[in-house]
């Protein structure tokens, strides 16, 4: 386990495992930072990207519920946690990483709900209400970046992502009432996330207004 550099704080078990979150966010992932693609995270995060379409194809081909499918679905959800270690201890930060993350998450979401949207795996409603908030997040997120604003994940986020990602796991493994109430509290987490975001947002708009 290294040790990080400059004025990084130290990498303890809660802050590799990202129980610890603290502090700044790391020098290299802010707006003005080179985009270092070539990173181990980084190299991470394609092979998750790449493994979308082939979750899509093998849910399809199957009909909708699948194993297999779900096994990838789960690589793919997990590896966000593994490039998010594999940054911690090799100090491989990098914009394009910071960037990359969400983008493989929403489009993991994104492709789970139309697996399970197309073979109706779980309500209709829940998945519309899970599609408008990812919709208004990329719109809302385009907009907050070219007005200068800087969007951080909060806890509210964090934990809202792990049960709706769930739930869908649990759809494509032909688990549907387990799969709604998972994808039920997901939603509800997002949706005060999503409320958090648009507060932290407009405080910094304000201020940057203030300071003019």
């Amino acid at each position: 386990m290294s040790e990080p550099s400059g004025n990084r704080p130290p990498l303890t078990f809660r802050r590799l495992f990202g129980l610890d979150r603290s502090g700044p966010p790391p020098p290299e992932t802010l707006p003005d930072a080179p985009l270092r693609p070539w990173t181990i995270p980084n190299a991470i995060g394609l092979v998750r990207l790449i493994l979308i379409p082939l979750f899509v194809a093998v849910s399809w081909n199957a009909g909708g519920a699948s194993l297999t499918a779900a096994a990838i679905y789960a690589v793919v959800a997990w590896g966000d946690y593994l490039d998010g270690i594999a940054a911690r201890v090799t100090g491989q930060y990098s914009r394009m990483g910071a960037m990359l993350d969400p983008i493989i998450d929403r489009l993991l979401v994104i492709s789970g709900v139309v697996v399970c949207w197309h073979f109706e795996l779980v309500p209709i409603a829940l998945l519309a209400l899970l599609i408008a908030r990812e919709a208004l997040m990329l719109i809302g997120g385009a907009v907050a970046l070219r007005r200068g604003a800087q969007i951080q994940i909060n806890w509210w986020g964090r934990w809202g992502v792990w049960p709706a990602m769930g739930g869908i796991f649990l759809a494509i493994c032909g688990a549907r009432v387990a799969a709604t109430l998972m994808i039920a509290i997901g939603v509800l987490l997002l949706i005060i996330a999503t409320v958090e975001y648009y507060r932290a947002v407009r405080t910094q708009l304000a201020q940057r207004t203030a300071s003019t």
